[in-house]
């Protein structure tokens, strides 16, 4: 007898335990890469180091190498949290769950605007940061091809929900209607409008959503 009731309370502990360390772990994770992505904006790509950012999140130089391999590495990290968004489901799901759900393309769209001024302002300074140290650091142009060819695959996939359900004009290929996703949801972009004319969010949202829809949808859908 009191085993079995033992065993519930050790379980139950041992489950509170991981849970605690699990969220510490992920709150040590989440203010290395606070710490790092200051170090990044202020100083550049280049110019810091993993020794850096070490001291400004307190930890040693070995755990940022043995957790990301390196500045790359937390570049990465940087940019995987930062297209996350800011939803509790990963913003990326949430672009494919409102394919998979929404009947107007028109609204999907809509969707794409939405998410696109969620995720821009997190992403951006980290891809910028990694354009402008691409001539001189090989490890930041490798990086930055990376991370424009994951863009470019994800903007493919958008496209082909366009295409492949009748909804693009008549003559645009999937090929073009990738390129214009691509474009539209580029960093330069963004660099221009909002940072550096100072567009709201919102007016850019609503520029890129017009601007996808005049270019792709077909008339009946616009």
């Amino acid at each position: 007898m009191s085993v079995e009731h033992r065993s519930p309370q050790v379980n139950g502990r041992r489950a509170y335990d991981s849970s605690r360390r699990r969220e510490q772990s992920r709150q040590t994770h989440n203010a290395l890469l606070d710490a790092a992505q200051a170090r990044f904006v202020e100083h550049g790509f280049t110019a810091t180091t993993i020794e850096s950012i070490a001291a400004d999140a307190d930890v040693s130089a070995a755990t940022i190498y043995k957790s990301y391999g390196g500045k790359s590495g937390v570049v990465r990290a940087l940019c995987e949290r930062a297209l996350e968004g800011v939803g509790r489901v990963p913003a990326e799901q949430r672009s494919d769950a409102l394919q998979t759900s929404e009947t107007n393309p028109r609204k999907v769209i809509e969707g794409w605007g939405r998410l696109t001024t969620e995720v821009a302002p997190r992403i951006v300074p980290l891809l910028l940061l990694l354009r402008e140290a691409a001539d001189g650091d090989p490890a930041a142009a490798a990086l930055y091809a990376e991370l424009d060819a994951g863009r470019h695959a994800r903007m493919r996939q958008n496209a082909r929900y366009l295409v492949d359900n009748g909804h693009s004009r008549p003559g645009i290929s999937l090929a073009e209607a990738t390129d214009v996703l691509w474009t539209y949801s580029s960093p330069e972009l963004f660099d221009l409008l909002v940072r550096r004319r100072h567009w709201s969010l919102r007016r850019y949202s609503q520029f890129i959503v017009q601007a996808i829809t005049n270019a792709l949808l077909k008339p009946d859908d616009v």
